[in-house]
């Protein structure tokens, strides 16, 4: 005897749900999970434990009111769930004690997790030039591994979730999530004719010379990415030079530094780079190349340029006390 088909009736209750209410069943559902499920991605690109004006006001908020914003995780293999979008919600309420987490659990794959968690907090105006450097990097590596990046869509959703839109707050990213052909399409147009970098610039609105910039400070050994954050190192002799050296030399570099409390010129990276490259950058030669006075920076004003701004018999000299003055009011405001 053969067997009867397997078919799945229309239970009575969905018959007599409205359109409303069957489009309400396919939307992401927000679960309350353990504090103890949640955890870090590994490979997050920014410091969620940083002292900000902005992670402060976090904290004052999820302590009167909780997490408004559910978080977005994706299964762990071990068990729990990774965060994709949350790591300073949930920083936050690990220091108030919360013992659950809200969230939305999302399936998504290495590369498109890198993409992602990358893309959520870049546009911070407070991101460290170490924090911004991961970012791209890791974003960048996630596009050329799934050959693009999430489409517009996509990301409109989870901005209108943020945002609290109600008609598209909880819209699956169906042409995003496990390789939507659609997707793939459109990423293989979007790569023809284009580098990573390039589409990778135009998504963070930088030039492409810049985000190879950053994208280079993440050669630099630890030490010496603090001193950019710090602002003790310049970006550009660091991204443009210094990246190039070996590890040894960038340590040598480092102690340098701190014992003489100097920091290379563009000129001096130049000539370090290139002492590098031939093999012949000793400790001595780079203590020496450290030890040279960096070349003096002019700024020349023509008088004819100055003189609507000072009276006719006004000499250089008190020009220059003049100008000298307004800049140090101005230097000082800056700080």
């Amino acid at each position: 005897m053969s067997k009867m088909p397997n078919i799945r009736l229309t239970s009575v209750e969905d018959l007599f749900k409205t359109d409303e209410e069957r489009q309400t069943d396919k939307l992401e559902k927000v679960q309350i999970v353990p504090a103890d499920q949640v955890h870090p991605y590994p490979r997050e690109p920014y410091q969620v434990d940083r002292a900000t004006a902005d992670l402060v006001q976090l904290m004052d908020s999820i302590q009167r009111v909780g997490i408004a914003e559910p978080m977005i995780v994706r299964p762990r293999t071990e068990g729990g769930y990774e965060i994709i979008a949350g790591h300073r919600r949930d920083y936050c309420a690990r220091k108030l004690g919360l013992p659950d987490r809200p969230v939305i659990v999302r399936e998504y794959d290495d590369a498109t997790a890198d993409v992602l968690i990358s893309d959520y907090n870049i546009t911070r105006e407070d991101l460290l030039p170490s924090e911004r450097a991961r970012a791209y990097a890791l974003w960048m590596d996630g596009m050329r591994r799934t050959a693009g990046r999430p489409s517009k869509n996509s990301l409109q959703n989870e901005e209108n979730f943020r945002n609290g839109s109600s008609e598209n707050s909880l819209q699956i990213e169906e042409n995003f999530r496990n390789g939507s052909s659609e997707n793939s399409l459109q990423i293989e147009e979007n790569l023809m004719g284009k580098l990573s970098v390039e589409l990778l610039a135009e998504q963070v609105q930088e030039n492409v010379s810049t985000v190879q910039r950053y994208i280079r400070l993440t050669h630099l050994i630890p030490a010496l990415l603090d001193r950019v954050d710090e602002k003790k190192l310049g970006f550009i002799p660091a991204a443009d030079y210094l990246h190039k050296l070996t590890e040894k030399e960038q340590v040598m570099l480092e102690m340098v530094m701190a014992q003489e409390q100097v920091s290379p010129s563009v000129d001096q990276a130049q000539q370090l780079k290139r002492l590098s490259e031939a093999g012949e950058l000793t400790e001595a030669v780079l203590r020496q190349i450290m030890a040279k006075k960096a070349k003096e920076k002019k700024v020349v004003l023509k008088e004819t340029s100055l003189g609507e701004y000072f009276p006719q018999d006004y000499t250089p000299k008190q020009m220059e006390d003049v100008i000298l003055h307004l800049l140090k009011d101005w230097k000082a405001r800056q700080e």
